[in-house]
């Protein structure tokens, strides 16, 4: 019977090459396997969905997985975001895995979720064994496995061949793989039990009509209202100045890609917390390393701005 699972994340921490590594891990083992995601133009931060399905015979469906049998959580703060819809189709018996430092008792308290919940701190186990917290494909796609009961030795390589796609040197395939299967022996089981079949409705045939180029024509209606949508969730780390080290020279201000630093007088940066999505960019462009990046306070669901 076929398995479906749906990934949630963030763009930029590899929720579609964890759902590819998934399905080329199936594929390995001899299954029938499918992936695809669904991302839009926001890039880096911004909320994506992707979708594997896994079954011992041809797979006639396709599209978005309503629901599904695991739903695979990246990032806990899209729990309280309604645009993600990651709580869709969820119900007592789905199997939900979230990267959280929380448990999963210490998480269904705090949020709405159902189903058979299980937890694992991906991001600082990222952070400790590979420097760095942000690209977490490989551990999340090898937790996807032994959830859905994948061998270890199918994750591993296909593991090494979805990153060697991407262009990774041989010693950070090597390094992902060692860390993704340290993950893949600690996440806590949970039963991924495949669901009923969901009766589908016959589509209606409709006839296309023609219409001026007002009604079909996409235009703001609005303007200046990109400030009404906060995208503090978007983000695990935030830049944090360092006062004593600022030269006051107004880089950060001209590299923000989204316009959320402003200059005080004193030539000295103010961060709109409620709008950076923790893209970085300031940290790195800074010459004289007066902004470090901070991570978002473990333990909380959605991280609001302070």
């Amino acid at each position: 019977m076929m398995r479906t699972v749906r990934f949630h994340g963030r763009g930029g921490q590899g929720a579609k090459t964890a759902s590819r590594i998934l399905g080329t891990a199936a594929f390995i083992e001899g299954f029938v396997a499918q992936d695809s995601p669904v991302y839009g133009a926001e890039r880096r931060g911004a909320p994506v969905a992707a979708f594997t399905r896994i079954d011992s015979g041809p797979i006639k469906q396709r599209g978005v997985i309503a629901c599904p049998d695991l739903v695979v959580i990246a990032d806990a703060s899209l729990i309280q975001d309604p645009a993600a819809r990651v709580l869709d189709g969820v119900n007592e018996r789905t199997a939900v895995f979230v990267n959280s430092p929380l448990t999963a008792e210490q998480l269904q308290a705090q949020t709405p979720l159902l189903g058979r919940l299980t937890t694992l701190d991906l991001t600082t186990i990222a952070l400790q064994q590979c420097g760095k917290g942000g690209a977490i494909s490989a551990l999340v796609g090898a937790v996807a496995g032994r959830l859905v009961g994948l061998r270890r030795d199918s994750v591993r390589e296909a593991i090494a061949r979805e990153l060697a796609d991407l262009g990774l040197a041989a010693t950070q395939i090597e390094r992902n793989q060692a860390v993704a299967i340290q993950c893949y022996d600690t996440v806590r089981t949970v039963p991924v039990a495949p669901g009923a079949p969901q009766p589908t409705a016959s589509a209606r045939l409709q006839v296309p009509t023609y219409e001026s180029p007002t009604r079909g024509t996409a235009r703001i209606s609005a303007a200046a209202n990109s400030i009404l949508r906060e995208t503090s969730g978007w983000r695990t780390f935030r830049p944090v100045l360092v006062p004593d080290k600022c030269n006051g020279c107004w880089l950060c201000f001209a590299y923000c890609p989204d316009g959320v630093i402003s200059m005080a007088k004193d030539d000295r940066p103010v961060i709109d917390y409620a709008h950076c999505k923790g893209c970085q960019i300031c940290v790195h462009e800074c010459p004289t390393e007066a902004l470090v990046a901070e991570r978002e306070k473990e333990g909380t669901v959605a991280w609001k701005a302070k």
